[in-house]
């Protein structure tokens, strides 16, 4: 009898399954048992060693089958050893216990290996795992590495590890995929490195856990890299090795590994492809996936179907998803809904929920119930819960029991906390302290901590530093940071040359860029500073632009300002409107200005109450030009 390649397919807990192309296997086999039949004799055609299916039994239609079948049965009925073991497996397959095993006998009897381990088999399912142990050896030292495979398992799962591992080297050295990842999954276990070498081999022959274990492998590899870096978290693409055995899993149906495909994908910005590979996730019940399949769709404004898969996720026990829920129906007004799916994250195990409990009830003005939520978030180590207690504690005049909730946050890495610790140190004068916490926050990215930091180091004189801190500030987006980097710039560019209103001169330095991008965020004294740059270069209308705009916000100085430009271009009238607005705001120049209007308009009383102002709003040179003023103003009324 010609001995042909073993055929191997999955058998596990009483059903048939496909092994080698895994189409209706769990994603984890780690704690699985594994047993495979063979079939020698399937295609006397084939000689390739290949212990995959054959899928040509599955294209049959049921009369080639139920011929053949008779074929064989009228053979094996004749003593042809062949015809016996084929039947058997056929029979095994279909679960025919009885039927199957006097085959299976005689064939093993006739000394036929793939028949010996399909007898294995079958005892293993009646119960009887060592008396199968017992044929898959007679089947291992004939050369069958399904029954090897087989073999090891069984004395895994007795703890023979040396026994185990003897077995499924056998089975993997001969090229059997399932061997070759049980071996993997063995030498991995006991951290042996090479554990990688036939987990690669299992995955280059398709296995698909193998394929998800060994890119999982190359993901922690390069995350003891950065370690090694000094890295802590580089945030940086997976290796492309590590997305193709990810790509080759997925498309092999492993749910996680396209929920890591996806991942990667949407880190690259792919946001296409990565919700195709989370969307095939989440329909094989991968809630992870539902849930990022959700916040895509909320990303790109379909609230409605983000609901739909944060919904599925939740019910599958993802707290990420219940607090996406809840946010979002907090959004809505639903504060009932929003507080239901909060606790659903809770017992999920997600101290999210806690947290957003804790803002809820905050926004509703339930204080106290918000301090226990902050509260049993931050003991189970919530950094931001920690510093939303400490702030309402801090809100309720506690500033003792407020400072070790933010240094609890602060060392867990909150910025904002390192930021509050600093606003609270400084609040004690103990300025130091206050600024280490600064530079800490700053170090951080905190916008407004990096301007606190620049501010402290222009009144140490440390120019230099305070502007490295304040372009960061003000790229951030800090309005006063961008102000005052343009302070320190201007005060070190040289004397411009004069020009006459209406000149225009179009070149703009550094500095008034920096002026213009906090004017135009509402600050007002740039408002005002960029004005009266703009008024230096010639450009009227711009620079009335901005003194109008920082006047109607309130500074006085800009509504001063205005007032002179409108003067200078024959509006008195509107001007007094505005130097109107500035003296009453406490500008003793704009007092002076309408004293002097007034005076020249014959309205000599008027004239001499805003003198009177000025006097008293000064400063001391416009307080002295108002006082001769008024003492004028008084003698002309007197005569």
């Amino acid at each position: 009898m010609d001995v042909m390649g073993d055929k191997a397919t999955l058998f596990e807990t009483g059903r048939f399954v496909q092994p080698s192309y895994e189409k209706a296997t769990p994603d984890a086999s780690r704690g699985e048992y594994r047993v495979e039949y063979d079939d020698d004799h399937r295609d006397n055609h084939r000689n390739d060693g290949n212990d995959g299916d054959d899928h040509r039994d599955e294209e049959r239609d049921e009369t080639v089958e139920a011929v053949e079948e008779a074929r064989r049965r009228l053979a094996a009925e004749a003593g042809d050893v062949e015809a016996m073991s084929v039947l058997g497996a056929l029979l095994l397959r279909r679960g025919e216990l009885d039927d199957a095993e006097p085959y299976l006998r005689a064939a093993t009897a006739a000394g036929d290996r793939a028949a010996a381990n399909n007898l294995g088999v079958l005892l293993h399912q009646r119960g009887y795992p060592d008396d199968a142990a017992g044929w898959w050896r007679v089947a291992a030292v004939a050369g069958s590495a399904a029954a090897a495979h087989a073999l090891g398992r069984h004395h895994r799962e007795r703890g023979d590890e040396p026994a185990a591992e003897y077995w499924l080297r056998q089975s993997a050295e001969q090229g059997h995929v399932l061997g070759a990842y049980a071996l993997a999954d063995l030498l991995e276990h006991r951290g042996d490195t090479t554990a990688e070498r036939w987990m690669r081999a299992a995955a280059e022959r398709g296995h698909r856990e193998a394929s998800y274990r060994l890119a999982r492998a190359l993901d922690r590899r390069d995350a003891r890299a950065d370690d090694e870096r000094g890295v802590s978290d580089s945030g940086g693409p997976a290796s492309p090795e590590a997305e193709q055995w990810y790509r080759q899993a997925a498309a092999r149906g492993h749910r996680r590994a396209a929920l890591h495909l996806g991942t990667i994908l949407e880190k690259r910005g792919d946001l296409k492809e990565a919700g195709r590979w989370y969307l095939t996730s989440a329909k094989d019940g991968e809630p992870r996936a539902a849930c990022a399949l959700g916040f895509l769709l909320r990303d790109a404004g379909d609230t409605e179907n983000a609901a739909v898969w944060w919904l599925r996720a939740a019910q599958d026990g993802d707290g990420n998803a219940a607090n996406a829920l809840g946010a979002l129906y907090a959004e809505r007004g639903q504060t009932q809904t929003a507080e239901r799916w909060y606790r659903a994250a809770l017992d999920a195990g997600d101290d999210n929920g806690a947290y957003n409990l804790g803002l809820l009830c905050a926004e509703q003005g339930r204080l106290a119930q918000a301090e226990q939520w902050y509260r049993r978030a931050a003991y189970a180590g919530h950094r931001e819960a920690a510093n939303a207690l400490a702030i309402l504690l801090l809100q309720g005049g506690d500033t003792a029991g407020a400072e070790p909730w933010f240094s609890k946050a602060a060392e867990a890495g909150s910025v904002d906390a390192a930021f509050n610790l600093g606003i609270l140190f400084a609040g004690r004068g103990e300025d130091v302290v206050a600024l280490r916490w600064y530079e800490r926050a700053a170090a951080a990215g905190h916008t407004e901590a990096a301007l606190q930091v620049g501010m402290a180091r222009l009144r140490d004189g440390d120019e230099q530093g305070a502007e490295r801190h304040l372009r960061c500030a003000a790229g951030g987006g800090s309005a006063e940071a961008a102000y005052r980097l343009a302070a320190v710039l201007d005060a070190r560019r040289p004397p411009q040359p004069a020009h006459e209103l209406g000149e225009t001169v179009h070149e703009k330095t550094e500095c008034e860029e920096w002026y213009e991008r906090a004017a135009s965020q509402g600050h007002r004294r740039a408002q005002v500073r960029v004005g009266m740059l703009a008024a230096a270069r010639g450009d009227v209308v711009e620079a009335a632009r901005w003194y109008r705009e920082a006047a109607e916000a309130g500074s006085r100085n800009g509504a001063f300002n205005l007032g002179l430009l409108l003067a200078r271009e024959g509006s008195e009238p509107e001007a007094v409107v505005w130097w109107t607005r500035a003296a009453d705001d406490g500008h003793g120049r704009a007092a002076l200005r309408l004293a002097l209007v007034y005076a020249r308009r014959g309205e000599l009383a008027e004239g001499q109450r805003w003198a009177d102002r000025a006097v008293s709003l000064g400063p001391a040179e416009v307080a002295e030009r108002a006082a001769r003023l008024r003492d004028a103003l008084r003698q002309e009324l007197s005569a």
